[in-house]
């Protein structure tokens, strides 16, 4: 039995989803469009990436349950996800969309076996080649939220907004200070 197994990397995935909506909430809808230079993605695509992006291994995992990565259609599977993150959204449907694609992969994630974690994946030439377990290619979804939640707390920098988790860590240290005074 793994000490970290489906429940564990859901209620991670919950918190990390949780940060998220909290920036998405945060960030005024006329700043959606808002790029931080002109090849990246807008505020609403980036969040819309970010929601959607759990569709890519709940199909390799749950839906085609592949074993080998080499034959995988990743530009046509893509390709739809760009769709959606190009097709404008109002503020409250990126929301939506970030807790309902969040819970969706979260509930899939924890109803995991250990067995099913521990099953090796060829990976494509094209991603390196090589294998790894389904958990290992399951913690990426959650690194990869992180790697784009640094993003949105520099653009909310950028906005003028003080990031959640850094008042959040202000006020620790406010409370510390005054405990010692």
């Amino acid at each position: 039995m793994n000490i970290y197994g489906g429940k564990q990397m859901a209620a991670s995935f919950r918190t990390v989803r949780k940060n998220t909506i909290i920036i998405a909430e945060e960030i005024g809808e006329e700043h959606y469009g808002f790029r931080p230079f002109p090849a990246s993605r807008s505020v609403a695509e980036t969040l819309i990436h970010m929601a959607t992006i759990t569709r890519f291994p709940h199909q390799i995992h749950a839906v085609d349950h592949a074993s080998d990565l080499s034959s995988f259609d990743f530009m046509g599977f893509f390709g739809g996800l760009i769709v959606i993150e190009k097709t404008p959204h109002t503020k409250q449907q990126v929301v939506g969309l970030l807790k309902e694609e969040g819970e969706r992969y979260a509930s899939w994630l924890e109803s995991l076996s250990d067995e099913f974690l521990a099953e090796v994946v060829t990976q494509s030439p094209m991603g390196g080649g090589g294998t790894k377990t389904r958990f290992e290619m399951l913690l990426g979804p959650k690194e990869h939220e992180m790697h784009h939640r640094g993003q949105l707390m520099l653009t909310e920098r950028l906005l003028g907004i003080t990031p959640h988790l850094t008042r959040q860590f202000e006020e620790r240290i406010r409370a510390m200070q005054a405990g010692k005074a």
